[in-house]
């Protein structure tokens, strides 16, 4: 029985190459997505004239700064002049309406595990995309096994980075490829180099705000928290913050704000048990900008201005304990009103 499975349309995508081709790897950068677009330039590199990835995203994220730097992965920066140096063009780890950048791109290439869109993608000679997978990088490791690529220790790692993340530890969505992929990159993956990516998960000037969430965190009921820092420079921190919390035994759920230029940005993290935070983002803050996501995880985002020169952080508050009837019931009043601020019920 083999590893994994045949791709029976290889020949599909082999066919999209040549000699004089120029080939533009497009990615919304992420572990996942820089390691797939590292290993599809890898399938490139002997069988056209170049390849080259663009990312359309600025990277800030630890984790993302720490594996490009460690495995030497060049990207460009996407601007509109960038494609008319190219003639074929790849999409890894994301689908072309995730993105506007990527609407206007005639594809040749789609390699992806999200959901799959709601109208079928037209016109793109070879798309892959697998949704019961946990990551694009395995996907990419499939690849390269069935064309007897074995991945360089840099790559691997990078792949087994990309599987890891996504999964979040094989503690959420995946399958028993991903297991399988995560395996066989563990016999050329450098471990070492693969813990020092994985633990590059905040940066130092971040270390503040972590000390401010922790002494303005509020009770939401028995097992939620909410904590409003402030003015942040990048948002990734509120949701380094709010999976923090998470590893807190009594914190079952999180929101977690801050400001942002004029956005209001609140991350919500949760263990999938006590509610759906796809849905709570989606009542708490759906009528004043984006918000949803899924059970564990969600977002919501709108202007400050909603806030209608409130204090932001009881503004926030507000919302949110008109969805928590335990917060009203459990007599405590806003600690700005006089009350100490217990993490505890």
């Amino acid at each position: 029985m083999a590893y994994f499975r045949y791709l029976n349309k290889l020949e599909d995508l082999l066919g999209t190459f040549a000699r004089d081709h120029r080939w533009l790897i497009l990615i919304n950068a992420d572990p996942d997505a820089m390691a797939s677009a590292m290993a599809l330039k890898r399938v490139l590199s002997r069988k056209v004239q170049t390849a080259e990835i663009a990312k359309v995203n600025v990277l800030s994220r630890p984790d993302n700064l720490a594996l490009a730097h460690y495995t030497h992965i060049h990207m460009l920066d996407f601007d509109e002049d960038l494609p008319g140096s190219f003639d074929h063009f790849a999409l890894v780890d994301s689908q072309p309406d995730h993105h506007p950048a990527f609407k206007s791109i005639p594809f040749t290439v789609i390699v992806d595990h999200h959901p799959l869109p709601e109208h079928p993608i037209t016109g793109v000679p070879f798309v892959e995309i697998r949704p019961e997978y946990g990551a694009t990088s395995t996907l990419m490791t499939e690849l390269l096994y069935n064309l007897k690529i074995r991945p360089g220790k840099l790559l691997a790692t990078a792949l087994q980075f990309g599987i890891k993340t996504d999964t979040g530890n094989f503690e959420r969505h995946f399958s028993d490829v991903d297991l399988r992929a995560f395996r066989y990159l563990a016999r050329t993956a450098d471990q070492h180099l693969l813990l020092r990516i994985a633990r590059s998960e905040y940066h130092e000037s971040w270390l503040a705000t972590f000390a401010k969430a922790c002494t303005v965190l509020y009770a939401l009921g028995s097992s939620g928290r909410y904590a409003y820092v402030g003015e942040v420079d990048n948002p990734d921190i509120l949701v380094n913050i709010a999976d923090f919390f998470m590893r807190v035994y009594e914190i079952r759920w999180a929101a977690v704000c801050g400001r942002y230029n004029d956005t209001l940005v609140v991350i919500f993290r949760g263990d999938g048990i006590s509610r759906n935070l796809g849905i709570f983002s989606r009542q708490a803050f759906g009528d004043l900008g984006s918000a949803g996501g899924h059970k564990t995880m969600a977002r919501a985002e709108m202007p400050v201005q909603a806030a209608q020169d409130e204090d932001i952080e009881l503004f926030i508050w507000k919302r949110l304990t008109k969805l928590v009837p335990s917060a009203r019931r459990s007599g405590r009043t806003w600690p700005m009103d006089g009350a100490s601020k217990k993490t505890t019920d």
